[in-house]
């Protein structure tokens, strides 16, 4: 583990995937971050990339040539190069390799930084084309957010709140991938209750947020977050059944549609970066 620390917050990080793992505040010991209990699902905030969400029949194809992969990539398993610049900047690092080039056959740099700064836990993606020809790729965020639950507190007291007006139109997951139906709902003071049933159809896939904050609190304590992000288009709101957090997710990218063509060159959401270019985003979270 690798830590980050100030007077405000301690941030824990795991060299395999260059995975936030912790988030507490000094001040009172309170932890932000879901606990990764396998019992519910094992992870605390992987990285999405090469792809957010599922391939159609976990295939797609370049250039005459079908690969494979996983469900949200490769990167959550890879080992990322660390650089601690400083006991509040760590800096990860991913860069193809041969195993990568069998299933993604693009030259690529992954980097993410984190920083803290007073309350604020904030990490930055920047990926970069070291090669001659097109990078196409999709990277995603998936923190998840603990609602503590005890006997005076229930899960349905939490809620989130966007910081804009909204009526949230969402797609349905068919088999992993993003239905054509899509369902709304609508809100009462920019605030969406929780409650365990939102998410036993998987995730809510967001493709005209208007929102770039959205805050996790709730009625019995003055305790929650500002979740902040820029340069994602899709977002996805998230938790495993019945499991006792909620997953805020920024994407450049999204899950392949029931009747994609499977061609990555035409996946919804691909970003092509043109030779030596970068592209970067970020999140940031501020505790309270």
């Amino acid at each position: 583990m690798i830590f980050l620390e100030n007077e405000y917050l301690k941030a824990s990080f795991a060299i395999k995937g260059a995975e936030l793992q912790s988030l507490k505040n000094k001040k009172n010991n309170t932890e932000y971050l879901w606990s990764g209990n396998p019992d519910y699902w094992g992870k605390f905030s992987p990285v999405l990339f090469p792809i957010v969400g599922g391939l159609k029949q976990h295939t797609y194809y370049y250039k005459n040539k079908a690969y494979h992969l996983p469900r949200h990539g490769f990167a959550r398993d890879k080992n990322f190069e660390p650089n601690q610049i400083s006991s509040t900047t760590l800096v990860f690092s991913l860069k193809h390799d041969e195993e990568t080039l069998k299933v993604y056959p693009f030259p690529f740099e992954l980097q993410l930084r984190y920083t803290l700064t007073g309350a604020t836990l904030s990490c930055s993606y920047t990926v970069s084309n070291p090669a001659e020809d097109n990078l196409l790729f999709s990277v995603g965020a998936h923190p998840a957010f603990t609602t503590e639950v005890n006997a005076d507190i229930a899960y349905t007291d939490y809620f989130l709140q966007f910081n804009k007006e909204e009526t949230l139109t969402y797609h349905k997951i068919r088999e992993d991938l993003v239905d054509h139906q899509t369902a709304t709902i609508a809100l009462s003071g920019r605030k969406l209750p929780l409650a365990h049933e939102l998410f036993y159809d998987d995730a809510l896939i967001l493709k005209t947020l208007k929102s770039d904050c959205i805050s996790l609190r709730n009625y019995k304590n003055t305790r929650g977050i500002h979740f902040s992000f820029k340069n994602f288009p899709f977002f996805g709101i998230w938790a495993a059944k019945d499991a006792d957090f909620v997953c805020l997710e920024p994407w450049q990218g999204i899950a392949d549609g029931i009747d994609h063509n499977q061609h990555l060159e035409h996946k919804e959401g691909i970003t092509v970066l043109p030779p030596g270019r970068q592209w970067t985003g970020s999140w940031a979270v501020e505790c309270f």
